[in-house]
């Protein structure tokens, strides 16, 4: 407990799913939690959850696929808890995620830019100087084994999540001498519930992640003094389902 304390963190998509399970877990460790999200009501159920067990958190509304609403949800931070130490750019909607290569439309493949790698962009850019200023800022961004294995029929999604490896490992080297690390992850995690129509797991730990037990630690691990000299990598907990392939 208390690998956080003091820190101010923001975690985008953390209404729901594998960001809110981090947003609770990181105000378990003592940050300052900006719960943000573009759902009012999840946004609202996860600070009272904090708030519930004695966390600190503030609740963001947010689209990150608009600009505009991006530097308002930095300024709305800073205003509130005094700087930034974590990014975490864990939203993505990934409503539209299925094309083949030839079938791809242009608009379709804009729209997972818009809420990827572009809006991790403007996150980063928004929050930069506050990163800087805390002296060891973290960024950590949610890549995907997809883009990485190139998964038939998730064109547009593998496009825009590699182009999230490639501004991370970028910033990892322009931001290094401002003390800030910038590392992807990549997850394989259950977050479709029961009623979901999945192929069981192929990867060799037969099982697929839990987002409390397996993926937010190593998130943790990431915004935490334990990674400080780590920067510009992947690292996959996805029970070894890509073990190496094409990194």
């Amino acid at each position: 407990m208390g690998r956080l304390e003091g820190k101010v963190a923001i975690v985008t998509g953390a209404g729901r799913g594998i960001g809110r399970t981090i947003a609770k877990l990181f105000a378990a460790e003592g940050a300052k939690v900006a719960v943000v999200s573009r759902t009012p009501a999840n946004v609202d159920a996860v600070v009272a959850d904090i708030k519930a067990t004695g966390g600190n958190a503030i609740g963001v509304v947010c689209d990150i696929g608009d600009a505009g609403q991006i530097k308002a949800a930095i300024n709305t931070v800073v205003s509130g808890y005094g700087g930034i130490d974590i990014l975490v750019n864990n939203a993505f909607d990934s409503s539209a995620p299925f094309s083949s290569v030839i079938d791809l439309s242009v608009e379709q493949l804009q729209r997972n830019f818009d809420t990827g790698p572009i809006a991790y962009l403007r996150m980063m850019q928004a929050a930069y100087p506050h990163l800087k200023a805390s002296g060891e800022g973290r960024v950590i961004n949610f890549g995907s084994m997809a883009g990485v294995i190139g998964l038939p029929g998730y064109t547009p999604y593998n496009m825009a999540k590699e182009a999230v490896r490639a501004l991370t490992r970028t910033a990892a080297r322009e931001w290094g001498p401002d003390k800030i690390t910038v590392n992807n992850i990549l997850p394989v995690a259950e977050t479709w519930g029961p009623e979901a129509d999945v192929p069981p797991p192929t990867n060799p730990l037969g099982r697929y992640g839990s987002p409390e037990e397996d993926i937010a630690p190593v998130v943790l691990f990431l915004a935490s003094k334990d990674s400080q000299f780590i920067t510009g990598s992947s690292l996959t907990p996805d029970g070894g389902s890509i073990i190496d392939s094409a990194r």
